[in-house]
């Protein structure tokens, strides 16, 4: 079972950025799609990005145009850049599968984004 490790959260003033990094135990290559999820305080796990094997990339409505979701293949590695970071950007985010059966969640990395 692939296991996943998120980092690259921490505490930040809105407009800045962060790059969150997502390290699996095993080959993502022949994963078709991985994404990034967020949850808020409060709410449900949404979908903010995701990749596909071949490069294509979905946002959200509200991440679209500040955040960049990349992959690295041989480093079994999913990045999330992100910028113009704002308050309603704070919560706990994780990577996974974007399609089919999801691995088992990690840790996630926190986000706080202060006003």
């Amino acid at each position: 079972q692939v296991q996943l490790v998120e980092s690259g959260g921490g505490l930040v003033q809105a407009g800045g950025s962060l790059r969150l990094s997502c390290v699996a135990s095993g080959s993502i290559s022949s994963i078709n799609a991985m994404g990034w999820y967020r949850q808020a305080p409060g709410k449900q796990r949404e979908l903010v990005a995701t990749i596909s094997s071949g490069g294509n990339r979905f946002y959200s409505g509200s991440v679209k145009g500040r955040f960049t979701i990349s992959r690295d293949n041989a480093k079994n590695t999913v990045y999330l850049q992100m910028n113009s970071l704002k308050p309603e950007d704070t919560g706990v985010y994780y990577c996974n599968k974007a399609l089919g059966v999801y691995f088992g969640w990690g840790q996630g990395t926190q986000v706080t984004v202060s006003s």
